[in-house]
């Protein structure tokens, strides 16, 4: 059974699904705080991974991606074996190595300066976190500004690491350098890319 799921989880069409994704992810990268939908067709990978972190894995990861899976990930032979089979990209131990962060407990993720920052002279030699969540609308809102957004926009993702605002902050200044990352949620995605000013909706 476990085979089956690996052999017959990938997006129903791959490369249409894939472009999809695609722009869906850019999409969402251009203007932060805005929900993009996901192919409705998409993968169907062993859980614990999600379709919507699926989805981005298959469309963003190859060989030459190594990622970072957070602890309940790792322990699912069936989710590397399908990471593998899919993608091919390695998985490292080490988040300072990682392109591409997979986490699917927000709440336990290790501190975003645990991940590779990038350096001033290649500052997109940094990792994106795919950060799983259970919705985009049931969390503490937060407040964006920045590239990208007109005024303001709003985001209420629930859950996300703690003390994430503080974090982020931090984040922040040391632009150009920084984590950027991806929210991926029921059959959509939303993006915080560095660039993104983020506050407590109510301060």
């Amino acid at each position: 059974m476990e085979v089956m799921n690996v052999l017959g989880g990938g997006f129903a069409e791959p490369v249409l699904g894939a472009q999809v994704a695609f722009r869906a992810v850019m999409g969402a990268m251009a203007e932060p705080g805005t929900i993009r939908d996901l192919p409705g067709d998409g993968p169907t990978p062993p859980t614990p991974l999600s379709p919507a972190m699926a989805a981005v894995i298959c469309t963003l990861c190859d060989a030459d991606t190594p990622l970072w899976l957070d602890p309940i990930l790792v322990k699912s032979d069936a989710v590397s074996r399908w990471i593998a089979f899919w993608t091919g990209a390695p998985v490292t131990q080490n988040p300072v190595e990682a392109y591409f962060a997979v986490v699917s407990d927000p709440q336990a993720m290790p501190a975003l300066e645990s991940f590779a920052l990038g350096s001033q002279e290649f500052p997109d030699r940094s990792t994106t976190i795919i950060l799983q969540v259970a919705d985009f609308h049931s969390g503490p809102g937060l407040s964006l500004s920045g590239p990208g957004i007109r005024v303001r926009a709003s985001i209420a993702p629930a859950p996300m690491p703690r003390s994430f605002v503080t974090q982020w902050a931090a984040n922040n200044a040391h632009y150009p350098r920084g984590i950027d990352m991806i929210l991926a949620g029921p059959g959509a995605v939303a993006a915080l890319p560095r660039t993104a000013k983020i506050a407590n909706l109510e301060d």
